[in-house]
């Protein structure tokens, strides 16, 4: 089991990427409950987290939307270059041994119009085995649910229902209860 830390000395990060703002609602409410527990993170959008040094964190989020099962090309690209990094500093050791303290959790969102979360699980599974290869562990993968833009009738008539106006207030109180439930597990 790692060795377990006391929340005011975690350092944290929340990296995500959003076109239609679906995941940037669960990277807030996800930071909103980082401060709660007295856990200042930085946050960054892809864009902007090139430079973002992973081991530098004992908790790494990862955000994106689901886009045709994968995640969309600027996520791909920015988790193919971090690989790249990793395998080029010899991080990456064959078996993927854990590193003690070094944990990272995936959060994804989806509309699933046609089969529901089995378009998003991809997502996790592919963002999972990242940091699973510079050994940290995958503490969890989130899914929520988030409003198709553009086609209202995905929105409506998919598989979920009338999913307009998700990522909701609900939705996003379970986000904060999941972050509040990790950080207890991992305080002493």
């Amino acid at each position: 089991m790692p060795e377990k830390k006391n929340a005011d000395a975690l350092k944290a990060l929340i990296i995500y990427w959003t076109a239609t703002k679906n995941t940037e609602k669960v990277a807030f409410a996800i930071r909103q409950a980082l401060n709660d527990a007295g856990i200042q993170p930085v946050i960054k959008n892809v864009a902007e987290a090139a430079g973002e040094d992973f081991y530098r964190y004992d908790l790494v989020f990862i955000g994106t939307p689901s886009y045709s099962f994968q995640p969309p090309e600027p996520v791909i690209k920015f988790i193919q270059g971090k690989m790249d990094l990793h395998r080029e500093r010899g991080d990456i050791k064959l078996g993927a041994p854990k590193l003690s303290g070094k944990r990272a959790v995936i959060f994804c969102t989806y509309s699933g119009p046609h089969t529901g979360i089995r378009e998003a699980t991809p997502v996790g599974e592919y963002l999972g085995q990242f940091f699973e290869h510079i050994g940290f562990e995958v503490a969890a993968k989130w899914y929520t649910v988030g409003e198709f833009h553009g086609r209202e009738e995905f929105s409506t008539l998919g598989k979920l229902g009338d999913i307009r106006g998700r990522p909701n207030q609900k939705d996003l109180a379970e986000i904060k209860s999941n972050v509040s439930a990790l950080i207890k597990s991992i305080r002493p």
